[in-house]
Order: C-alpha cells, then structure tokens, then sequence
C-alpha cells in the first residue's frame, strides 16, 4: 500500500504533499526569483518548481548582485534554521513517511554543499585495475590489459614466461620447475636427462623405470650399459669408449687409440729412445743409477706376449702386460719404422727380429708401441725398476713387494712430469723432448698433462693385490722413512719397514 499523500501516475510523479521543510523552502526561492525578477529584463514572474520523482528538481537559479551579500547570508541562516526544524519535525513523524523526509535530508544537504562549498577539491581515489596492481616476474613491468599467468606466487605476460634453458616463451599446459626456474619439458630432459656419449642419445630407463648407466671413474664419461657388450671400441691407453662422432684409430692388433692420445704416442724403438736415456738420468739423479747397457725396444703385442710365454720367472699385469724385463735369450721381433695413419689405420709399417743374448741379469726391456709418451715413460720406469732392482741383487722378493716398489717409481716418474717440483725432481721432459710432438714445443699441452693425471690415478687406485695393494704399502713407507732407507730395508728383510 502507498504511503499517503504519494500519487503514482503513469507519467514520471509529481509530488503534491510537501513537507514543511520543502513549502518553506519554495517559498524561500519565489522571494530569490522575486528579487532576481526586479533587476532582471522582461520583469516576467518565475514558475514555481516541480519536483519530479525523488530526487530530481528544476528551477530558476537566483540571479544575485555584489550589493546582496549580507541579504545572502540572512538567507544562508535561514536555511541552517529551517533545515534544523525539518529534523526536529521528523523524530516526531511515523516512521512510515521517513524514506521521504531521507530524500528530503539528502537534498537539503545537497543545497548546503552547493552553497558552502569547500576550500579544496574533494580526493578522487584513481582508478584501479580490473585484477589489481601486477608486476610482471619477467620483464619488471605492470601487467596493463590483456592476458596473464600466475605461477610461483608471481605474475607474467604470457610471453615473458620463458624457459630457463631456450630462453623462448612456454605456451605448452605443463612445464617442468627446478627450483623457480621453468623449463619446457623437452628442455628439462636436455639439461637434466643423462646423454650417452658414446651413442649420444638419452640413456634408456630398464626394466624397473630407473636411468641405468655406466660411468668412468676418472673421466665420467657417461654410457649405456649396453656398450659394454656391443664390440665398442675402448682406447686401450685412456679407456674411454669410442664415439660414435669421433673414430678411433686401429692399431692392428686388437688395440685402438683415441685421438687425444695419438697426439703423443710413440710408434717405433728409434722415436722411444731419447724418453729411455732420459728415464736412466732420472735414476741416476736419485743415486740409482744403471751401468750396464740394458737394450730397449718397441714392440707389437703379439711380439710381447710371446716374450712374455718364453719368460720363466715375472708377474704379468692382467689383462693387458704393456711392459716387460726380459732375462732369458729370446728372439723379438721389435718395430723398426713408424707407420702412418690411412684411414682410421696405420699402415706401411715395418718390423725386424732382434736376437737378444744375456749378457748380465736382464737380457732387454720390452714395451708396447702405439702408447702415449706418458705411459710409456710410467712403463719403462717401471721395468727400469726390476732391472736395478736384479742387478743390484735383490732376489726372491715377493709379488706385492716388488711390483709395489716399481709401482712406486713409476709414480714418482710421472709426479715429475705432470708436477714438476712435488719431490724436489727434476723433469725429462726437456732431456726426451724429440719423443712427442708437444713436447718438441717445450711444454705438455694441457690435454698430455690430464693423461698424465689419469695414470697416476690409474697405479694409485689399482684394485690387484701385488700392483695395487704393492704400491700403496710401498708408497707409505717412501713418504714415512724415504726412498734409500726403504730399499735399504727391502734388501735386508724383504719387505717393507713398518
């Protein structure tokens, strides 16, 4: 039901009942027209206004002059008072006629602003964003218009949301994270998924779901299982498997070499020589020196391993013996000539028997041609090392005894060469600098310095008994009590001092 005294008309409404607030105030402004009307031209009356719906209102604005400024003010009070007694009016009212005496309050404060307006201009708070203030976690900026990403409690353009590896946008629905860096997902498994490097391709899980693969212990090169198996070719002086974008050559006895270690491998008995008389100074320069003159020679594997059936007393270093001290006659036949390389072969090779007769305890020290100048140096110290070792009477010695002692030469060898200065020794390299191509400039390069490295940790982390076990036993009592008093006491004892 309508309140009463509100008429509801198909046209917009026009309130007749005025509350006594609104009929003084039409009144109020009928004197302002009346006034305005007096100075004003045509001297024509103004309508009264109307009231349409219930809030908006038209008139006639009052036209004033500056000599109404106190008539101005009587009317500003008037209007406080008036609006005063419209409240007071109201509390005595039923509250069904309130929402009309609200409209009426809200105008009447309307006026008041408009005639009392402020010193300064109301605070407009700025306009905010649909979704808020966003930076953007790629490029720093504010994230405007337009699409967005929300990921690691962090906004994004769609295209500063970039792999961490490509550096491109990730468009794809997943995505994987490594700590807060995004990767796509076929990127992730290039960074994260091990590669063979033998067959380059990504190691395949086994039959439980797991990466399965093999490692080198010293090189870490990573490879399939499988490799192991498949007749991959294994460089017979670093051991690391073939590549399948890089050959091996063929040395034509079962054995291939990497190109790394090609550099510096010595090919026939005449390039070894210079490296061998160097090995005998450096025994020398540690009160060990050799009078007798021991013949060396390069040979071919098979060459050696039948030296080493003809040989009575010595162990071999399974599965592979690169070195050898003969002490019985024997016919070798040794490498007279280098070969070249043709192809991923060498060829034009040139050979000659040598009838060996013992003239003292050692007929001829043996080693395997093809070998980088390193690891040949490492084998003939070695040999050197049972060759002093019988001339100067040492007899009977057990395995672990003797071949730890060598071992122990062997490693101090190459200490000299790949640290010079470790023990206060003297290097050959500049005594044996025609035996390699690096060494002709005056310096190892620093591939011929990791192999260095690598043999080292070869004689150091054997896993034999005598060659192993030997050395570390024999290296603990050199470093404890020095070289001379621990052969001193090998020679009384036969074995090691404790």
């Amino acid at each position: 039901m309508a309140p009463s005294g509100v008429n509801h008309l198909s046209q917009p409404c026009i309130y007749e009942r005025k509350s006594r607030f609104m009929k003084w105030l039409s009144k109020l402004f009928k004197g302002g027209s009346s006034r305005g009307g007096e100075g004003g031209s045509g001297g024509g009356g103004s309508r009264n206004p109307q009231f349409i719906g219930d809030e908006n209102m038209v008139w006639r604005a009052p036209i004033r002059s500056v000599d109404d400024r106190s008539r101005t003010e009587k009317e500003r009070n008037e209007l406080d008072r008036a609006i005063a007694l419209s409240l007071a009016e109201d509390f005595k009212r039923p509250s069904g006629h309130r929402w009309q005496r609200e409209k009426d309050k809200d105008f009447a404060g309307s006026l008041h602003d408009n005639l009392h307006p402020p010193l300064y201009p109301p605070h407009v708070p700025p306009q905010s964003h649909p979704w808020g203030y966003k930076i953007c976690g790629g490029c720093k900026h504010e994230i405007i218009y337009g699409n967005y990403l929300g990921c690691m409690g962090s906004y994004f353009h769609p295209q500063c949301f970039c792999c961490s590896l490509c550096r491109q946008p990730i468009t794809e629905s997943e995505f994987s994270l490594s700590g807060r860096d995004p990767y796509h997902k076929t990127c992730f498994k290039e960074l994260a998924h091990p590669k063979c490097e033998v067959c380059l391709r990504f190691i395949p899980t086994n039959k439980d779901g797991l990466i399965e693969y093999r490692c080198h212990p010293f090189w870490s090169q990573k490879y399939c299982p499988s490799h192991e198996q498949d007749k991959t070719a294994r460089c017979c002086s670093c051991e690391r498997l073939e590549s399948w974008d890089a050959r091996y050559i063929s040395l034509g006895d079962g054995r291939s070499l990497c190109l790394e270690c090609m550099e510096s491998a010595i090919m026939d008995t005449g390039d070894c020589q210079p490296l061998y008389h160097a090995i005998r100074d450096f025994f020398e320069g540690m009160n060990m020196k050799l009078d007798q003159q021991i013949p060396m020679l390069l040979v071919e594997r098979q060459a050696l391993n039948e030296a080493i059936v003809g040989e009575k007393n010595g162990l071999h270093h399974m599965p592979e013996t690169r070195g050898l001290c003969l002490s019985e006659e024997q016919t070798v036949t040794s490498i007279l000539r280098r070969p070249r390389i043709g192809g991923h072969q060498l060829i034009g090779m040139r050979t000659h028997p040598q009838k060996l007769t013992r003239r003292c305890e050692v007929t001829a020290i043996l080693v395997l041609y093809g070998l980088p100048r390193l690891l040949t140096g490492a084998i003939l110290a070695h040999e050197l090392m049972h060759a002093w070792l019988r001339l100067k009477g040492y007899r009977n010695l057990n395995p672990e005894v003797e071949e730890g002692i060598c071992q122990v030469l062997s490693y101090m060898w190459l200490e000299s060469e790949v640290m010079p200065g470790f023990r206060n020794m003297p290097s050959t390299s500049a005594a044996s600098s025609s035996s390699s191509s690096s060494s002709k400039k005056g310096a190892k390069s620093n591939v011929e310095n990791k192999l260095g490295e690598f043999f080292l940790h070869q004689i150091a982390n054997d896993g034999s008994p005598a060659y192993g076990g030997g050395f570390r036993a024999a290296n603990t009592a050199v470093n404890k009590y020095g070289l001379r008093r621990t052969l001193d006491h090998i020679h009384f004892t036969g074995n090691f001092p404790l």
